[in-house]
């Protein structure tokens, strides 16, 4: 068993679980609780968190803002990769779970603590993200998930603790989902959605208009890219953070990035998630876009063959994996030539490619024109074709014979 800790740093939000949690810390364990609170771009959901917390019995509370390492340490080394998880998803989740747990143990450190604590579910995929990374930076803390030891199954069973002990909460309606947001996306599941064969209310989504309600007129905006990363948005440059910020608005304004999955979590149930990631989904056409003429053919299919895997690790909670360390390490050799700019068309909900250009290029006009031209010679494709069909004819010919 190990030893009861005498000082724990919460990931504490201000809702009603975490709220329980940080009493129920205290009343059972009796040790300190620092209250942390991770700033990645949701919004107006940290004010009051400080007075909060602190009302709840935290000796103090921690706000670290990541907006910025977010974007340019987590996000962007992401979008390099193009990573999508089966198929659709752009990971907003996934990719937040390890700035935010890396930042914690920041303050464990920095405050002399012993153990963490998290208020993510026994069935989801937070829980293993959080404490994947937490015991990749530090083996020796103790990890404490409520969820999966107290005796409370319920929304009601909280609110009716924080009564017995008087503990200061705001208990509001049960939402008909459940919603998370950062600087990346907005995700819902829960509730209402988990009918997979119910539509999303149309007053849920708060980040992108709906397509058919987007402007009639298209919109064009032209991304920079240098060395794989995203630097300008229409010739301005942009810190990480704030690029981000400006292609949500971009993108929002025309129901860019709407996306209703089934997906497979990692402890093995299938899950329903509603996604907004307007900003990214531009940012993943565009940076396609830029590599279709800068990447050589056969280095793009291998990096391709490699964005399940470096997607299932980020989904998985293995970011500070020595695996998913080495792929970056390959696919960042990739984007050595990855500059230039990538124009989208952005309308009802669509971002489409509609042009690319780079000083890196590969495309060359001699050799692809359909008109006349004095650099290639077409009579050498036969042997070409001929080689690389001899496997084939060599099978066709014992096939006849058989």
């Amino acid at each position: 068993m190990a030893a009861s800790p005498k000082k724990i740093v919460l990931a504490y939000s201000g809702g009603l679980d975490t709220s329980v949690i940080l009493a129920w810390l205290k009343e059972t364990y009796g040790a300190e609780v620092v209250a942390f609170c991770a700033d990645v771009g949701q919004g107006d959901e940290l004010g009051g968190l400080d007075e909060k917390a602190r009302a709840t019995g935290a000796s103090k509370c921690v706000i670290a803002d990541l907006k910025e390492e977010f974007a340019r340490d987590f996000c962007f080394p992401m979008l390099r990769a193009n990573a999508i998880y089966e198929g659709e998803y752009l990971l907003g989740t996934s990719i937040a779970r390890p700035v935010i747990a890396k930042a914690m143990m920041e303050v464990a450190h920095e405050e002399g603590a012993d153990a963490i604590a998290h208020g993510a579910t026994g069935k989801g995929n937070d829980q293993v993200r959080f404490e994947l990374t937490a015991m990749a930076i530090d083996p020796r803390i103790q990890v404490i998930a409520p969820w999966r030891t107290w005796s409370l199954r319920s929304r009601s069973d909280c609110i009716a603790y924080c009564k017995d002990r008087e503990i200061p909460i705001e208990a509001t309606a049960e939402k008909p989902y459940s919603m998370d947001a950062n600087l990346f996306h907005i995700s819902y599941e829960g509730g209402v959605l988990e009918d997979p064969w119910t539509e999303p209310p149309k007053d849920m989504f708060r980040l992108t208009t709906a397509p058919e309600d987007a402007p009639n007129a298209a919109e064009y905006v032209v991304v920079g890219y240098d060395k794989g990363d995203p630097v300008s948005v229409d010739g301005e440059e942009l810190g990480p953070a704030a690029l981000i910020g400006r292609l949500n608005e971009l993108g929002a304004k025309h129901g860019v990035g709407r996306v209703d999955v089934v997906e497979n979590r990692f402890v093995g149930m299938k899950s329903r998630g509603v996604y907004e990631t307007p900003g990214g989904t531009i940012l993943h056409k565009a940076h396609r876009a830029v590599e279709s003429i800068t990447v050589d053919r056969e280095v793009l299919r291998i990096r391709d063959s490699l964005i399940p895997e470096y997607a299932s690790l980020v989904y998985r909670g293995f970011w500070f994996a020595p695996e998913r360390e080495m792929l970056q390490t390959l696919i960042d050799d990739s984007q050595r030539d990855v500059t230039g700019e990538a124009r989208i068309k952005l309308f009802k909900g669509n971002a489409d490619v509609v042009g690319r250009r780079s000083p890196t290029s590969l495309y060359d006009p001699d050799y692809a024109t359909f008109e006349e031209d004095q650099v290639y010679d077409q009579q050498d494709a036969t042997g070409f074709i001929r080689l690389n069909a001899l496997r084939l004819r060599i099978r066709a010919l014992r096939d006849r014979r058989e």
